[in-house]
């Protein structure tokens, strides 16, 4: 009967613990894994509109491409930090672009120029002095288990 009682405990606790990790990040993207990324976005010019956040795959053709995404968050932009949760298939490299979709308009807005006008971000901080990043400059290793990426906002003026 000790023996049963055990079991019949030890299920219990490992249910709560799925519980209780699944109520801790209850709007993660994507299918649940054993691999997650939590991305920190700061320095957001307000906590108008929303933060979007976008998850490219390995493939460095997808990085920036039309339908190249692997996931996609929009979320109620927050300061003095956003943050948005992705269930990633597995370790490999990864890399994230980010934009503060301050009208909420769903479209990373440019003037006539093609210069942003809402603020944007990339992981490692990839530079944009000369037009977009390259891929190997915003990739990124995810590790079996919680991953934290963090990204900095930045504005055109």
């Amino acid at each position: 009967m000790e023996v049963r009682s055990a079991l019949f405990v030890s299920a219990l606790a490992g249910l709560l613990i799925t519980a209780a990790s699944a109520m801790a990040e209850p709007d993660c993207a994507g299918r649940a894994s054993a691999t997650r990324l939590t991305v920190q976005v700061s320095q957001l010019s307000s906590a108008v509109g929303k933060v979007v956040v976008t998850l490219y795959p390995s493939n460095p053709r997808r990085f920036l491409a039309p339908r190249g995404k692997l996931l996609r968050l929009r979320v109620k932009a927050v300061t003095p930090m956003t943050r948005a949760c992705f269930n990633l298939p597995g370790p490999d490299v990864y890399a994230v672009a980010v934009y503060h979709d301050a009208n909420a308009n769903e479209d990373f807005d440019r003037n006539r120029l093609g210069m942003p006008t809402e603020g944007f971000g990339f992981s490692n901080d990839a530079p944009t002095q000369f037009g977009l990043p390259s891929f190997e400059s915003a990739r990124f290793v995810a590790q079996p288990g919680d991953n934290t990426l963090r990204v900095r906002m930045r504005y055109q003026r």
